[in-house]
């Protein structure tokens, strides 16, 4: 067995119903009429504000007016000192959030005043000059995703294969496409969009894929006669789809753990090191792990599939936002370095110096919990710590700006581009030291 069933359960009593409670269920009755309605939640006039923690003291009453759900939202669950997180106040919520600035002595700086406006300039409406064909001026649905690649397999069908891995919870085909130009290359395992707000994942994945068959460059091509891809688009479907429907900011899965809260963090249940800092055992937290390891059918089928190409890959990678960074196992508490950390850490500066060569966009690198914020069951621990991958990576895209998870999709295709960089950057310098050698 891969992992071992948990012990943790939640229980429910039948305590009387408490103001934090009754405000919790005014929002969710409120998020439920915007389902039946079938409109996207808006969030008009909501102020983005960008939080340093300076201590415990700030950090214990952060974490909880997270628990309390009464009109905060946290983009960053917060869950150490010395890092920053990212709360969007809703305009009746203005005075409260003022009142705890002056209490508690937060540095606080505003992003907009007016959230709604930067989603609605993420993705506008297309114009009659704009193809209906598949592109990346704008970001694509799940469906146009899928059928995009199953066009491509039949397109290149003696290199290009699509499978679906299994189904997630609410019935949606898991697809990974793979491509092999010849036999024995070492593979390389591409993930995206685990987290169903982070569009540009995806949309950076599918233009990566779309160079590796189509680019006339040698570098590029080299890159896709040289290694086996296999690439995972969206190993979130369920909630990729619920961002474009119901709340662009949705983050997790959609599988109903708690009568009130929907969803895992599926980057927080994988069975290595899980439930080891910087994930929550509430239903309700948007870092929630789940009641055990692998809970999640996502996390099971990527698993079982992983393991019948485990002993192929020798590089795993997530493509996650924001932020830029370029991390590394591991990121839960009180980790080791992994045995390899000097290769990977000047393998991780070689992909910080690609990213940078295009558009001078600045990467930060290291390891998970050096760089960012202790984290565990991540996909990337996973692979290096419990599979052995020899190198695992993470890329947090862009930006550092106002936008977050909400990157303009004019930004989609520079992005991607400063990505093949990064990528023909990491592969020759891992190839000097004596990675991806063919037996």
């Amino acid at each position: 067995m891969w992992y071992k069933s948990g012990t943790f359960m939640q229980h429910h009593s039948n305590k009387q119903t408490t103001p934090n409670m009754r405000s919790l269920c005014s929002i969710l009755f409120a998020l439920l009429l915007v389902v039946v309605s079938g409109e996207l939640v808006r969030y008009d006039n909501y102020h983005l504000f960008r939080l340093s923690i300076a201590n415990g003291g700030q950090l214990k009453v952060l974490q909880e007016l997270e628990q309390r759900n009464d009109g905060f939202i946290f983009l960053d669950s917060p869950t150490q000192v010395r890092m920053n997180v990212s709360v969007l106040v809703p305009p009746r919520k203005l005075g409260e959030y003022s009142q705890l600035l002056k209490s508690v002595h937060f540095s606080s700086q505003l992003a907009t005043a007016n959230f709604q406006a930067i989603l609605d300039a993420e993705n506008p409406p297309k114009n009659s000059k704009r193809s209906e064909t598949f592109g990346w001026e704008e970001y694509q649905t799940l469906g146009a995703i899928y059928d995009w690649i199953d066009g491509l397999a039949l397109q290149y069908p003696d290199i290009l294969t699509v499978q679906s891995i299994g189904q997630s919870y609410e019935g949606r085909d898991m697809k990974i496409v793979k491509l092999s130009q010849q036999p024995g290359n070492p593979g390389i395992f591409l993930e995206a969009n685990i987290h169903a707000r982070e569009w540009i994942t995806s949309a950076t994945a599918t233009w990566l894929l779309n160079e590796l068959l189509t680019s006339s460059d040698p570098a590029v091509q080299e890159l896709a006669t040289a290694y086996d891809w296999y690439i995972l688009p969206v190993a979130n479907p369920d909630g990729f789809h619920y961002t474009k429907t119901t709340n662009r900011l949705w983050r997790k899965n959609r599988y109903p753990h708690n009568i009130l809260c929907a969803g895992v963090d599926l980057n927080r249940n994988f069975p290595y090191h899980w439930m080891e800092g910087g994930a929550s055992q509430v239903p309700c937290n948007d870092i929630y792990a789940g009641p055990e390891p692998a809970s999640e059918v996502e996390t099971r089928n990527t698993i079982e599939y992983y393991e019948t190409i485990a002993d192929r890959i020798e590089f795993h990678l997530q493509f996650h936002s924001y932020g830029q960074y370029i991390l590394l196992p591991y990121g839960y508490q009180d980790a080791d370095y992994p045995d390899n950390y000097p290769d990977q850490m000047e393998i991780a500066e070689a992909v910080a110096i690609g990213f940078a060569s295009r558009y001078n966009t600045p990467y930060t690198f290291g390891t998970i919990a050096d760089v960012l914020y202790v984290d565990s069951g991540s996909t990337t621990d996973w692979a290096h710590g419990y599979h052995k991958t020899p190198l695992s990576m993470c890329f947090e895209f862009r930006d550092n700006g106002p936008y977050g998870f909400v990157l303009p999709a004019d930004q989609i295709i520079p992005n991607s581009e400063e990505t093949l960089d990064a990528l023909i950057a990491m592969l020759a310098k891992a190839k000097t030291m004596g990675y991806f050698q063919r037996p």
